[in-house]
């Protein structure tokens, strides 16, 4: 076997947690090797956050030119170019690619593309060629899972995967799963003209959000027609002349042209060797400690392969800690709980920090302000509902600090830095009062929770 060249550090998947953890690695000034069996970039880049987010956009255009009327803007909606939307999807694709392969070559990282595989708790094998570094970090990501019994064929079942080339607007879809792919699938789909609904296990919508964000989102979907069986569970699937029928445990029929399968994602590292070479591991994914150790003292693992949010921004966090701890640097544990959480629907939802739910599960005495997006100009211009949620602790003096912000209503995805800010400095609602928020904007929602809060409410009806 070739020797293929020895690294300091040799990084085994080049998606967002990989190639986070490379570009740290070689401004510390460690000779860095990234091997990557498809593109740089992985499933953020290709075939999920960035890819998704485009077509959101193209939906967004889509209701604009549709109700343009409304706001005394006469136009009209002339149907969908798939392959159009898909061209402005690729161009937005290839030109971050392009942009981060230059960001790679400028930091000197080696680049190796092929499949690799853990060939002992030093080495990684790509083809013929044997690459060994003092440290390994995996970081070879995930891909869409199904149900048991349940066959993805890519043409009638399909995934996330498939429905992001998809070439045409499909006249009706089943999404199986109500989580965040299959409610931005749905809110897609909906905008192009399909007729959708949701499939979903759990009593709510988006399962891991605050149930007041969930209701919020369900009444959306039910005002622009997108149908939802909540609480319920598949059973099974057939072929029809035109499509698909799921068979609900409710005794229910859901007949379409489309099953988007929307379960959730599952770890990339079967057949891998990292069981062979000592890696501890629980149900695919990668075992590790809060500084993101496994089992083998030279390796380490991030993203998506270990059981943390899978979130491009975590995989960033972790791909950093780890390079920044191979360095020498004194590193802390992520807290997940302060990590900003978006989905991209028409209306977002946003979040930071713990639930209602969580709070009650933890035994923490909480007090809440929800301020509607109604009494906000910006968002009234915007012709959105929804609502801040401002969540925090109770104690004998008040408010204290602030655990939980939710929001729901088109673009409070871009206010959640904010949100972020005030969580994992523990601010409490005062702190956040005496802030001058700019008007007419929306992020006065965040500011109006926390007056309330702090018990000098404004523009807020109780």
């Amino acid at each position: 076997m070739a020797e293929g060249g020895h690294y300091d550090i040799v990084v085994l998947g080049g998606g967002s947690g990989g190639y986070a953890c490379a570009l740290r690695a070689a401004e510390l000034g460690k000779r860095v090797a990234l091997i990557e069996k498809d593109k740089v970039g992985g499933t953020c880049l290709h075939r999920g956050c960035i890819p998704t987010k485009a077509l959101l956009h193209a939906a967004e255009i889509a209701d604009a030119s549709r109700e343009s009327e409304k706001f005394g803007i006469r136009t009209s909606f002339e149907g969908v170019d798939m392959p159009g939307v898909l061209s402005y999807q690729q161009s937005v694709v290839d030109r971050l690619w392009k942009g981060l392969q230059s960001t790679i070559a400028s930091r000197k990282i080696d680049t190796i593309i092929g499949d690799g595989r853990l060939a002992s708790p030093t080495s990684v094998v790509v083809g013929d060629s044997l690459y060994t570094g003092d440290h390994i970090v995996l970081a070879t990501g995930s891909v869409p899972k199904s149900l048991p019994g349940l066959s993805i064929d890519g043409e009638r079942i399909i995934s996330s995967d498939e429905a992001l080339r998809l070439d045409r607007v499909p006249a009706s879809a089943v999404i199986l799963g109500g989580g965040v792919i299959g409610v931005e699938f749905a809110s897609v789909w909906q905008s192009f003209g399909a007729e959708v609904t949701i499939v979903e296990m759990l009593p709510q919508l988006l399962p891991l959000e605050d149930e007041a964000s969930a209701k919020h989102l369900q009444r959306a979907f039910r005002r622009r027609k997108i149908g939802a069986e909540l609480g319920v569970a598949f059973e099974s699937v057939k072929y029809t002349d035109t499509g698909v029928a799921v068979s609900l445990a409710n005794g229910k029929t859901l007949e379409a042209e489309l099953l988007l399968v929307a379960v959730g994602r599952g770890p990339v590292s079967a057949g891998l060797g990292y069981e062979d070479n000592g890696v501890a591991m629980t149900r695919g994914y990668v075992d590790v400690d809060p500084l993101c150790r496994t089992s083998v003292p030279t390796i380490s693992a991030v993203g998506d392969l270990i059981a943390t949010p899978q979130l491009a921004h975590v995989g960033f966090a972790e791909g950093i800690l780890v390079a920044e701890r191979i360095g020498g640097l004194d590193v802390r544990p992520i807290d997940y709980d302060g990590v900003p959480r978006i989905t991209y629907s028409d209306p977002e939802v946003a979040s930071v920090g713990i639930t209602s739910a969580q709070a009650t599960e933890r035994g923490i005495t909480v007090t809440e302000a929800n301020y509607p997006l109604g009494g906000n100009g910006r968002s009234v211009i915007l012709q959105t509902q929804g609502q801040a949620k401002v969540i925090a602790e109770a104690t004998p003096d008040g408010p204290g600090r602030v655990l939980g912000i939710h929001l729901v209503g088109s673009r409070v995805g871009e206010l959640i830095a904010e949100g972020q800010l005030i969580y994992n400095w523990d601010a409490e609602p005062a702190d956040v009062a005496a802030l001058i928020h700019p008007h007419p904007t929306q992020s006065e929602i965040i500011g109006e929770a926390h007056l309330a809060l702090a018990g000098k409410p404004l523009h807020f009806h109780a």
